[in-house]
């Protein structure tokens, strides 16, 4: 290894393979001539504060509302309408009792429905990732059952279960549980290999691995899966009750759609948009404590 020594300033450094190590005091003293100024200018510059994520959504609310109540009063109300029709339709429905009594009758097939979906789904994820024989002979199955349209099987469904509460609760566990598996299935697959070797370095039987080792390194995806299952179970809980029995929030958007009340069909409309945005944000809420580390890792621990 080749050391060149060279004299800056009257202290020794040493040249190696064309980089020169220069000790601290050489290069602040060096900086400091050449720029006085930098340190001072640097000390005094104030630090942007990034503005938070909730004033960055409610100003963007803010400015989609305004503009959809601006423009929506010139639209025919017969082809649409606007923030404050659709508040004042919300508040006559709330005060006569109709919505409180819509939202109930649906959500009681939708939590049902998502709740079957998930402690079907995950299991059926996990077991088609980890084993061989499990993805040769189930995987077929979930990715068609996932690309299939399966409004098509709606009126089959009726046959089999009838226009109640049973066919509801079918149409929603279908709708939401390809999702699922599907991201747990791909979650089990991104599993290092190397920390499966570990396990099975000391000795741990496949159930312990797959518990202790692959279920915590797929829980991200597993998330994933059920945020993306929110919106697919709320469409099905809707696409139920229009090809069923007329009732909750489906039969008031069709009831309103055939009287031509635009007003009240966005009513139910924006309650479910609210009820996935809530779902979804819980979702987030029960993920940061299952798993905090992965806000860590992937670096979105911010506001």
């Amino acid at each position: 290894m080749c050391l060149i020594p060279s004299e800056v300033e009257g202290r020794t450094v040493d040249v190696q393979r064309n980089a020169i190590v220069v000790p601290r005091g050489v290069i602040a003293n060096v900086t400091d001539d050449a720029h006085p100024n930098v340190a001072a200018t640097t000390e005094a510059a104030p630090a942007r504060r990034a503005l938070p994520r909730w004033a960055i959504t409610t100003l963007s609310l803010a400015v989609f509302l305004g503009l959809w109540e601006i423009f929506g009063r010139d639209v025919n109300p017969v082809f649409g309408s606007y923030p404050s029709a659709i508040a004042a339709a919300f508040y006559d429905l709330a005060r006569a009792g109709k919505l409180e009594a819509a939202l109930f009758q649906s959500l009681q097939p939708f939590v049902l429905g998502y709740a079957l979906a998930i402690l079907v789904g995950i299991p059926v994820g996990l077991v088609v990732g980890r084993f061989r024989t499990a993805e040769a002979a189930l995987g077929i199955y979930v990715t068609a059952g996932y690309a299939m349209p399966l409004v098509a099987l709606v009126p089959l469904l009726i046959l089999w279960l009838g226009l109640g509460f049973a066919v509801k609760v079918a149409v929603i566990f279908l709708m939401s549980i390809f999702p699922i598996c599907i991201n747990t299935w791909a979650g089990v697959n991104a599993v290092p290999v190397s920390l499966i070797e570990v396990g099975k370095s000391f000795v741990a039987p496949n159930a312990v691995i797959l518990r202790r080792i692959v279920l915590p390194a797929t829980l991200p995806y597993i998330m994933a899966g059920i945020r993306l299952a929110v919106g697919r179970a709320v469409v099905g809980m809707i696409i139920a009750e229009f090809f069923t029995a007329i009732t909750g929030l489906g039969g008031i958007i069709i009831q309103s759609a055939n009287n031509f009340d635009t007003a009240t069909m966005f009513v139910p409309v924006v309650v479910l948009m609210v009820l996935a945005i809530g779902l979804n944000a819980l979702i987030l809420w029960a993920e940061r404590r299952i798993a905090p580390w992965q806000a860590e890792i992937a670096g979105r621990d911010r506001e």
